[in-house]
């Protein structure tokens, strides 16, 4: 099997060069902000394969998954620990808006269900593929359609014209006068 050799030298193996060698396409770029933390900046479109691969092959622990809305689209950042080495690696995958989608890996890891789903409450990621994809912090009576950790929401971009920002915002002042 081609992962056992990477499974049983995982104390040996550096998990970024690792990586680049499986999916050497799909690695756009690499920042090693210190010899611990190093950021990959990956392909959306394979970040199923390489998830399964950090996780799967290379013994990662998935410590949290984050969304950060830039000017670039929304990155979603997938924090990975190699605790017998003492590093991490964040796949930083980044998706257009204002539309944001991307693979789930919660088939691939259980853990990432809750994460993928308040980043889907707030952000409005759509995580395709996601096997429960109910709302999870907001309120049932939470308009659709409005994220309130985005920008727009903030009136910083406005993917939304003027006008259809003032409606979200009186409908959503209107919601807690009730």
């Amino acid at each position: 099997m081609p992962g056992e050799a990477v499974m049983n030298t995982v104390n040996n193996v550096d998990p970024v060069k690792a990586l680049k060698a499986r999916l050497p396409v799909a690695v756009l770029d690499i920042f090693e902000r210190s010899a611990a933390r190093t950021y990959v900046s990956i392909d959306p479109a394979v970040v199923k394969d390489a998830a399964a691969f950090v996780f799967n092959e290379l013994g990662a622990r998935l410590i949290i998954i984050t969304a950060l809305e830039t000017r670039a689209g929304m990155e979603i950042l997938y924090h990975f620990s190699f605790d017998r080495l003492g590093r991490i690696v964040t796949l930083r995958a980044v998706v257009p808006m204002p539309e944001p989608q991307i693979d789930s890996i919660t088939p691939i890891i259980d853990g990432a269900e809750y994460i993928e789903r308040e980043i889907t409450d707030l952000f409005g990621v759509k995580f395709v593929g996601h096997p429960n994809p109910v709302r999870f912090l907001l309120a049932d009576d939470w308009p659709d359609g409005v994220y309130p950790y985005r920008k727009e929401y903030r009136g910083q971009y406005p993917y939304r014209t003027e006008e259809q920002l003032q409606q979200v915002r009186d409908d959503i002042r209107r919601k807690g006068t009730k």
